[in-house]
């Protein structure tokens, strides 16, 4: 299965929209604060972790510093996706002091945010790595991070689900309930998603039963118990990508993993996430 469906310009777009709307949030015309400190200031900053994580996010970090003031260099000291400990020296920031501190707050929202992601799901990989299920993503993301959030999925290891409703079709409880002719779901799904993949969401064995029936080859298991996980496997006979949704935790996961099914999404990687705590500081300062 392919880890992650971002490409490279989709990404860098992400980065540049991202960084932009945040720092016009931010300043909009003026750092009031800056304007405290001398215009030819120099100084000499780093960022320090203060708990252990997946360290994910440094191409927005880094962007937003130079989208205030191309000059200013950063010397990272860890690398993207690496295992952090707390009260360890991430990064140095070299530059005019005014921009650093302006994009300070930007800057470490981004690296604590989509640190958290990554962790997370590294947690939850690692949880399953005796089995042979796969870890995915979902749309619950925080408004604006879509392609943030997924990427950092990957960063910890995970994989990404759709990336939105223009790159696959997830056929849902409300879907099904809105539409009077069940059989004809997969065709018109075909006739509208040609080479996409099709999802279609179950809620029960004999829901399972019939669309399986009726040919679809991904199907995602709502809420479905462990009992009735294995009961789903042993139905689907490999006919189709089952995968497991809803109520999962690091506790039931290794389980749930281990009924057999392909996947295992979980909304929670990216909308039940507690940002990682990270600092920066100001080290040296020169007034020129």
């Amino acid at each position: 299965m392919q880890r992650s469906k971002i490409n490279k310009k989709t990404l860098i777009e992400a980065i540049r929209k991202n960084i932009k709307t945040a720092l016009q949030e931010d300043i909009a015309n003026i750092d009031l604060s800056a304007q405290l400190i001398e215009a030819k200031s120099f100084a000499m900053a780093y960022v320090k972790s203060k708990e252990s994580a997946i360290i994910s996010g440094i191409p927005w970090f880094n962007s937003t510093f130079l989208m205030l003031d191309p000059k200013i260099k950063i010397k990272w000291l860890v690398k993207e996706g690496e295992i952090i400990k707390k009260n360890q020296r991430l990064c140095e920031i070299y530059g005019r002091a005014r921009p650093i501190l302006t994009g300070e707050r930007v800057a470490l929202n981004f690296l604590q945010t989509l640190s958290a992601t990554s962790t997370i799901t590294q947690q939850y990989v690692k949880a399953i790595s005796n089995t042979d299920a796969k870890i995915f993503d979902t749309r619950k993301t925080i408004p604006g991070l879509r392609i943030a959030q997924k990427y950092a999925v990957t960063i910890g290891g995970g994989n990404n689900q759709r990336i939105g409703l223009y790159d696959q079709i997830l056929i849902k409880e409300n879907h099904i309930k809105s539409t009077k002719k069940i059989d004809n779901l997969l065709p018109l799904a075909l006739k509208h998603a040609k080479n996409k993949d099709i999802q279609i969401e179950v809620e029960n064995l004999d829901q399972l039963k019939k669309f399986l029936e009726l040919g679809f080859k991904n199907i995602l298991l709502d809420n479905f118990n462990i009992k009735n996980l294995n009961k789903a496997v042993l139905i689907n006979k490999k006919r189709a990508i089952l995968e497991a949704s809803g109520n999962i935790t690091l506790k039931n996961v290794k389980k749930i993993a281990l009924t057999g099914v392909n996947r295992i999404s979980l909304g929670s990687l990216t909308k039940n996430i507690k940002a990682i705590d990270l600092s920066m500081k100001i080290e040296t300062f020169k007034s020129l």
